[in-house]
């Protein structure tokens, strides 16, 4: 009889763990997968950040240079072109540019000499200009005195304004350079200006097509990483899903050949695991060899008292037969411990509980007692089947020897590599203030009952050797219910 565990025993699912992308972008660090992409995608990120700063700024300062270029010509030809009267007055003639002549075409340029008050002061300007001004910072006059004829370059952001039409709206690029004329003493400072809003679209244009091919690249740079990094650790998945085989008992030893760098970590795995294998098989010769040591001397003194009569021969009798009791019982202890060492044990639960069911209605069955057993057919004990054995034996001979006519059992997995058998029978029960006592070793709660009142602590020193833990309870069956719960295998 198989079926889901319901009572005392239902399944807990366990929590998912949390999946899709919140699986890759979660804290990074907690997963190499994750730290390898995350740490790439930083340096990718940075890097075209970088390139696509460093590319638009480049491409305005050589279109700044272009223009400045022009600019340095256009004064150069107002220089040539500039003579000074004998009264002191500025003559230009004529600037051979078509841009300079037509109002407000965009190209400009102006002699200015410095006044009284330090700020420039238009002598000359271009038709271009239709009477307005090149904006002329306060700070340009010193600027240009340290300079010592070299041109100094700026921006005017409002550029002309055109009078009753408000402002033109386009930016200018500004060039002026101080120069010292044969027969004049005041210095002589030519401006060229000229528009400058072609330069700034063409520059938003470049870091509009810049970004957009440094943001596809980036993304193509961010999957090519995350398959690379996928591609890349595969070997390493496939060594922890072996490793997990193994703890699972799915199989013995890591098998598969791996990359060179972590082929090492394989063969360490696998002596470690033969290692452990030796050391349980060593102290499972030790445990029989002191059992043979032992079990002889104790059975021949058992036959020699055992052939005489008298109070001395009955007490070595008894007293010989608790030691041999005493010796099985810390022996399968012992050997309990070892074996809860091992890796890739896996035991059905359904398979024990059927045989041990069948078993013991056989041997109750003047009492016609009924062993009702559920587990689903997936539940495992990691754990060897002799030790499963022994722990549902003892506790379902204990609730045979006790219960009325009936007897119950349930297993499941509680989803956290936990199982819970519970055994319950229709007896007489036990009282809450005795319950611990009865899980010591040798006590018996009923001396007429037959048993050397080791069956419990057997199950209490095999479950704690396995991690687990057993409890007593009232039952809804009117006797004892006893809660087992032990590690179980992943399906």
């Amino acid at each position: 009889m198989t079926d889901g565990l319901g009572g005392a025993g239902e399944t807990v699912t366990a929590a998912a763990e949390p999946g899709g992308w919140g699986r890759w972008f979660g804290r990074p660090g907690r997963s190499l997968t994750r730290r390898l992409i995350w740490l790439a995608s930083a340096w990718i990120v940075l890097a075209l950040v970088l390139t696509g700063w460093t590319l638009t700024n480049q491409y305005q300062e050589s279109a700044l240079r272009r223009l400045g270029n022009v600019l340095s010509d256009t004064i150069d030809e107002v220089v040539v072109a500039t003579n000074a009267a004998a009264d002191g007055s500025l003559i230009v003639g004529e600037v051979r540019d078509d841009r300079t002549l037509r109002a407000l075409s965009g190209k400009y340029w102006a002699v200015a000499e410095p006044g009284a008050d330090g700020r420039l002061r238009i002598l000359v300007r271009s038709p271009s200009l239709a009477g307005e001004s090149l904006t002329i910072p306060d700070s340009l006059p010193d600027r240009l005195a340290a300079a010592r004829g070299a041109t100094i370059s700026y921006n005017d952001p409002d550029g002309l304004r055109a009078r009753g039409e408000g402002p033109l709206g386009v930016p200018l690029r500004v060039a002026a350079s101080m120069k010292q004329l044969p027969g004049r003493t005041r210095p002589v400072v030519f401006l060229a200006g000229i528009d400058r809003s072609n330069i700034d679209n063409d520059t938003r244009q470049f870091a509009t097509f810049t970004w957009t091919a440094l943001l596809i690249l980036g993304v193509g740079l961010v999957i090519a990483v995350f398959l690379q990094v996928q591609i890349g650790l595969r070997p390493l998945y496939a060594l922890r899903n072996e490793i997990a085989d193994v703890r699972k008992g799915r199989a013995a030893r890591v098998a598969r050949s791996y990359p060179m760098e972590i082929q090492p970590l394989a063969e360490q795995v696998n002596r470690l695991l033969d290692q452990n294998q030796e050391t349980v098989e060593r102290q499972r010769t030790h445990v029989g060899n002191l059992a043979h040591a032992l079990k002889t001397p104790l059975s021949v003194m058992l036959s020699e008292a055992g052939s005489q009569t008298g109070p001395l021969p009955d007490l070595v009798r008894r007293q010989t037969e608790v030691m041999k009791a005493q010796v099985d019982h810390h022996l399968r202890r012992a050997r309990a411990a070892a074996r809860a060492q091992m890796l890739g044990e896996r035991t059905p639960v359904a398979e024990v509980l059927d045989e041990m069911a069948v078993m013991l209605e056989r041997v109750f069955k003047d009492k016609g007692v009924v062993i009702d057993w559920r587990a689903p057919d997936e539940l495992a004990f990691r754990g060897e089947r002799q030790d499963l054995q022994e722990l549902l034996g003892n506790l379902l001979e204990n609730a045979c020897k006790w219960a009325g006519r009936r007897v119950r059992v349930s297993a499941g997995a509680t989803g956290l590599g936990q199982m819970v058998v519970v055994v319950e029978d229709d007896g007489p029960g036990l009282p809450e203030d005795q319950r611990e006592a009865a899980l010591q070793r040798g006590s018996r709660m009923d001396e007429t009952t037959p048993g050397s009142g080791l069956g419990l602590s057997i199950v209490v020193e095999l479950t704690r050797a396995y991690g687990g833990r057993i409890s007593l309870a009232d039952s809804d069956l009117g006797g004892l219910k006893a809660i087992l719960e032990l590690p179980a295998a992943e399906a």
